[in-house]
């Protein structure tokens, strides 16, 4: 291997990379590897590196492959935590990128509390036409309105050319970016170094090396970046920046392994009240390039310190706390990142729905526009034949589309809907359908989007009986997800119900359905058959 025993004294630094070839998302994490192994080397270490998984959920979007995404989340987890008990590494460097990679990083090292400094690989670059910017959204909602007839097949061809024109995850505060955010907001790595954009080589390989220094030096283990108030912190940055819904479902689960009793609601309560300070795509106008460009997370936890918003005292892996990490970054801009004072919008945009139709809460982002719903429901048993029937102009204006046995056991995997979201939204029904379901949203989708809705339809919840027909009320500011019908016709409904087949009997996914809990607390895996 060529390893001098001599060094063999040094720390053993295990260094995960979530490359693959299967995807841009995660291009340039081989050659971040490598630097991080220098980092390691110089610190007096011995870098011992790996790989995992991962998952492309634009890739897998509106396809059987979407179940994948969240299940991977897990297998990704579980492969660090056996490498880690397997060679025993003093301490890690996780390099991620896409989706899920960043939750089942934090996930493994909650579980076996090393020391480690996590590195997000960066964003890509917006890509342009005509003039404007696009990302990987503005491809989706192309696919919907080309379905249509509304755009020709050769204007979406053109745009899906130059939309994603590099490495790095998608160019929007997407999913991706939105735990880049948190990892810098947990102070887990080095506060401004994940959103460098990938194809910034030489400063990204130097942020690589110094996670190597860092990682080789560093004594506190990761349980110190995962407690309470840092998850919390997390929360807040990812509500400031207007993150996914995503981010929500990601902070239970690292709860959980981490031992951190933390509730859905609580985390909605921080998503709620948190004024979003960041003008970012999908409900802004920018891109994380353009974060990056006027001060990146430095910036924008400097100003959350500044208003009280995040707990400044929380440490980071550089020994200093968030508060000092951050102490000279720039000020708002006002264009891109604006002031607690003077916010984008005056309240956040993630909200938990309770009432009878998810007892034990939703999850809906507002990007704007509509604050209340209520209309007939048109129901569905899967992503697909939704998809269809809107793509097909059968779905009318005010209706509210129910997408059930997407959850994490009756998908199973819990897929994103965007097929779905783009599809109204390239339909020209964005503003007028609402969308109820228990599967998850892209951080690309916009409109009144509800989901994670819980129980779920595949383990017996109130989704399961709805019908064609039935009213759905949606209310954001009093919290929520109404299905008006009385209890007894309820409870009548829920007596006669009978799951219907669903599919995988065996292999991981039999195996994921049969372990996996409820979204409502983070869709984690349970050592006990639900």
């Amino acid at each position: 291997m060529g390893i001098d025993p001599a060094r063999l004294g040094g720390p053993l630094v295990g260094i995960v990379s979530t490359w693959t070839g299967t995807m841009p998302c995660n291009l340039n994490q081989l050659e971040l590897s490598a630097h991080v192994a220098e980092g390691v080397t110089a610190a007096g270490g011995v870098p011992m590196p790996f790989n995992t998984i991962a998952v492309s959920d634009n890739q897998s979007q509106a396809t059987p492959g979407m179940r994948a995404s969240l299940i991977s989340r897990e297998v990704i987890a579980d492969s660090i935590e056996l490498m880690v008990h397997a060679h025993d590494f003093d301490a890690l460097v996780c390099i991620v990128g896409c989706d899920k990679t960043v939750p089942a990083a934090l996930m493994a090292l909650a579980r076996v509390d090393k020391p480690a400094v996590v590195l997000y690989s960066g964003p890509m670059r917006a890509g342009r036409l005509r003039g404007r910017e696009v990302t990987i959204q503005d491809v989706w909602e192309a696919v919907g309105a080309e379905e249509r007839g509304l755009i020709p097949r050769a204007e979406l061809d053109e745009l899906e050319r130059v939309a994603c024109p590099g490495p790095g995850t998608c160019a929007g505060h997407f999913t991706a970016n939105t735990m880049a955010v948190a990892l810098d907001c947990l102070g887990i790595t080095h506060v401004g170094d994940g959103l460098i954009p990938a194809d910034e080589t030489e400063a990204k390989n130097d942020a690589a090396a110094r996670a190597g220094k860092r990682a080789t030096e560093l004594t506190a283990t990761a349980r110190s970046f995962l407690d309470r108030r840092a998850l919390l912190n997390a929360m807040t940055g990812i509500a400031a920046t207007g993150g996914s819904t995503n981010g929500i479902l990601h902070l239970l689960a690292i709860a959980h392994e981490a031992g951190v009793p933390l509730t859905l609601d609580e985390l909605a309560d921080v998503g709620t009240r948190t004024p979003v300070i960041a003008s970012l795509a999908p409900s802004g106008r920018f891109m994380a390039e353009d974060l990056h460009r006027v001060g990146g997370t430095a910036a924008l936890i400097r100003e959350l310190v500044r208003g009280g918003q995040i707990d400044g005292s929380a440490p980071t892996v550089d020994g200093s706390t968030l508060a000092d990490a951050t102490r000279h970054g720039a000020a708002p801009d006002g264009e891109v990142l604006f002031t607690l004072e003077e916010p984008f919008k005056p309240t956040g945009a993630l909200h938990a729905l309770r009432g009878n139709l998810a007892p034990d809460g939703s999850l809906v982002k507002l990007a704007g526009g509509r604050r209340v719903h209520r209309g007939p429901a048109i129901v569905f048993d899967s992503e697909e034949a939704c998809t269809d029937a809107v793509r097909a102009g059968v779905v009318t204006e005010g209706a509210v589309l129910v997408v059930r046995y997407e959850g994490p056991a009756g998908g199973p995997g819990m897929r994103e809907m965007l097929s779905v979201t783009a599809s109204v939204v390239g339909a020209g029904l964005g503003e007028s359908v609402a969308l109820v379901t228990d599967g998850r949203f892209s951080g690309a989708t916009r409109g009144l989007m509800v989901g994670h809705v819980a129980p779920e339809a595949a383990r017996g919840g109130p989704l399961a009986i709805v019908r064609d027909g039935d009213t759905i009320a949606i209310d954001i500011d009093a919290k929520t997800l109404t299905l008006e019908l009385d209890d007894a016709e309820i409870a009548e409904r829920l007596a006669a119900w009978q799951p219907p087949p669903l599919p995988y009997a065996g292999g991981v996914f039999a195996r994921y359905r049969t372990l996996v809990g409820s979204a409502s607390e983070g869709a984690v895996l349970l050592p006990w058959p639900q």
